[in-house]
């Protein structure tokens, strides 16, 4: 798992590939990957379907499907309270909130992850501004309510 997954499930977001993902298996007659939802509702109806969650099955059915929008201001505005953190501004803030490795060697590595363009990564300011513009834009990418003025 590389550290941006780590970001998004910290702030309990589906990466946006993986919900487009599960639609197609499903089509194709895939089985979900063990993680505790079944399969399409069948023609044939069991005893067993009748006390599966519909989001379950509505999820897989349902396509296209909006992205759930996930209240991360409100999470990261929480746990900044009282601490000297400002991650409006700055991925290292934001990966100590996230309680994340926020080590150069880490930073590195998420800009290498995101395709960081090597021209920034030679700079370790330039990479940072950068990384930190991307993260919260791929944040708002998957569902996370990133203000614009903070995107730009």
């Amino acid at each position: 798992m590389g550290l941006f997954s780590k970001i998004l499930e910290k702030l309990g977001i589906k990466k946006k590939e993986e919900e487009e993902t599960k639609p197609a298996a499903a089509a194709s007659g895939a089985k979900p990957a063990a993680s505790g939802k079944s399969a399409p509702k069948a023609s044939v109806a069991g005893a067993g379907m009748r006390s599966m969650p519909s989001k379950a099955s509505s999820s897989v059915e349902s396509a296209p499907k909006a992205i759930e929008v996930v209240d991360v201001v409100a999470q990261l505005e929480t746990k900044a309270m009282g601490k000297d953190l400002n991650w409006k501004v700055s991925i290292v803030d934001l990966l100590k909130l996230l309680d994340l490795d926020s080590s150069r060697e880490a930073r590195e590595e998420l800009a290498k992850e995101l395709n960081c363009p090597a021209d920034q990564m030679s700079d370790s300011a330039r990479m940072n501004t950068w990384l930190h513009k991307e993260v919260l834009r791929r944040i708002a990418a998957n569902g996370g309510n990133i203000p614009q003025n903070l995107l730009d």
